[in-house]
């Protein structure tokens, strides 16, 4: 009896050990899978599943949506190109920054001593291509110029993460309509005007950033003479130009210096919005740059609505 007791507790045991062998292979394999993506350098093999992204083309808020955390980044402040902008530091503080999105060229070495196993770069890196192919898989993305929602769909679908993307952008739609709801009932149907201030220009924001938010998420109104918005480049007016849109309420980003300047101007103070107390200012960092990135701009929303609902 002892004798067959013994046998059977063997084979439990060697049964046991078989299964954990399967289950650890089959968890290696699966981390070990890769698929082809198409890119625009062509067709690309990528670990189905990466752990360790470096992500150089802008897309850090995107892959924070989706799940991933990178290991470097260059989504920093346009400001402070060194710095991570403020909301963004509980979430990517342990993300090495590697330089600034916008920026032709990168820390190489930095990108390297992150051991990545899966690199994305845009287009306007591109003569850094061949160094980071050599160090790791590398997606190379298009310029979206400001067609962020298209830019999110095309890293969703990169990273088998199309739902994800799909579901966050309906709440984030539905919140931007909730908001302008909640605008709109208190200041009715007025219109609204966007600049960046700088050093006695404005750069409008009329279809990017702040501005794009406010007009195509939001769908607030725009000022009847809105300049138009050829590209990535903002429309530029100086101070007398500013003050020939007409404009229910204006919402200026700038920094302390060029805020001081303003409100010292008396071109400023005869500004329709201006005289009416209409206007709201924002800080140059991070307000700017939060404008074009998914993050920054759902908590734009909350921002927008506590200045404009007063």
């Amino acid at each position: 009896m002892k004798k067959i007791f013994a046998v059977i507790l063997s084979a439990i045991l060697i049964m046991s050990i078989f299964a954990g062998c399967a289950k650890q292979t089959q968890e290696t394999n699966a981390e070990n899978q890769k698929r082809v993506v198409n890119t625009v350098k062509g067709d690309v093999e990528i670990p189905s599943n990466p752990k360790r992204i470096v992500d150089i083309s802008g897309s850090s808020e995107i892959l924070l949506i989706l799940g991933f955390t990178p290991v470097a980044t260059a989504n920093t402040d346009p400001y402070k190109p060194t710095e991570l902008a403020t909301y963004l530091k509980d979430k990517l503080g342990s993300s090495k920054i590697v330089g600034f999105y916008m920026s032709d060229t990168m820390d190489v070495e930095g990108i390297i001593q992150t051991e990545p196993d899966l690199i994305i770069m845009s287009q306007r890196q591109e003569k850094i291509y061949n160094q980071l192919k050599d160090i790791a898989p590398v997606v190379m993305l298009k310029e979206y110029d400001n067609d962020w929602r298209g830019k999110m769909t095309d890293v969703a679908k990169l990273l088998g993460k199309e739902d994800v993307a799909n579901k966050w952008l309906e709440e984030y739609d539905k919140k931007a309509q909730d908001i302008a709801n909640e605008i709109k009932s208190k200041k009715g149907e007025q219109s609204y005007l966007t600049v960046l201030a700088s050093a006695g220009q404005f750069y409008v924001f009329s279809d990017a950033g702040i501005g794009a938010m406010i007009y195509n998420d939001m769908k607030l109104n725009k000022p009847a003479n809105l300049p138009k918005q050829e590209g990535i480049s903002l429309p530029v007016v100086t101070l007398e130009g500013l003050s020939q849109i007409d404009s229910d309420n204006l919402i200026v980003i700038a920094t302390e210096a060029d805020k001081a300047s303003l409100e010292s101007s008396s071109v400023f103070k005869n500004i329709r919005a201006v005289k009416e107390g209409n206007v709201t200012f924002l800080d140059s960092t991070p307000y700017f740059g939060q404008g074009y990135e998914p993050i920054g701009k759902e908590l734009l929303l909350d921002l927008l609505k506590e200045e404009l609902i007063k």
